[in-house]
């Protein structure tokens, strides 16, 4: 057995390694599939945004509709009013989801380019002010970005229309390749290793 399957295995006994060892075809198949999904994804990046903000939509339809049951379940306590507006405001921005999930998807987009880019400004100043040990690396985090912050402002509102089914995609397929990796690791791992480090 090669010496790093077996430092692997030293730190993975309290994750259930027998299980692991078994299973670890599911893992594989589990994380080619990932892999297959991230792909048509990202080959479809447009309908997979329009999906994520009809799928969010239907969500808050769904928790707003709950929401309202709950809140005339229970009207006898002081929040009765609290909940039914909660839960009639959730129905409603579902439903506007659902009407114009294009414009939906070009909102959250501008969010989260906002959010890239005041992340980035803080992660620049905050790495050249105080220069703790890894502050090249928080420098270059801020960096990047501020840049794709920049990137994604600049083509507002077309990148809307992809860029969270781009995300979408490229979380899968680094998903499926984590879980690919680790059933690669479970296949190699020796028999007994669960045993062994709980005895040692």
């Amino acid at each position: 057995m090669a010496p790093e399957s077996n430092q692997i295995a030293v730190g993975l006994p309290h994750v259930g390694v027998e299980e692991l060892s078994k299973k670890w075809g599911w893992f594989l198949a589990l994380g080619i599939l990932l892999i297959i999904g991230g792909t048509i994804a990202l080959g479809s990046a447009f309908l997979m945004t329009v999906f994520s903000m009809t799928f969010l939509g239907w969500l808050m339809i769904c928790g707003g509709v709950l929401q309202t049951i709950h809140a005339f379940r229970c009207k006898e306590w002081g929040g009765f009013f609290i909940d039914l507006l909660a839960g009639l405001l959730y129905v409603v921005v579902g439903f506007l989801i659902i009407a114009n999930p294009a414009a939906t998807a070009v909102t959250l987009t501008m969010l989260i380019a906002m959010f890239l880019m005041f992340s980035g400004i803080f992660r620049i100043v905050l790495a050249l002010a105080v220069r703790y040990h890894n502050w090249g690396w928080m420098l270059l985090h801020g960096v990047v970005n501020l840049v794709l912050g920049i990137f994604i402002w600049n083509r507002l509102p077309e990148a809307g229309l992809w860029m969270i089914g781009l995300f979408i995609g490229i979380d899968m397929i680094f998903n499926g390749w984590s879980l690919v990796m680790l059933s690669m690791v479970a296949k190699n791992l020796p028999e007994g290793t669960a045993e062994k480090e709980s005895s040692a």
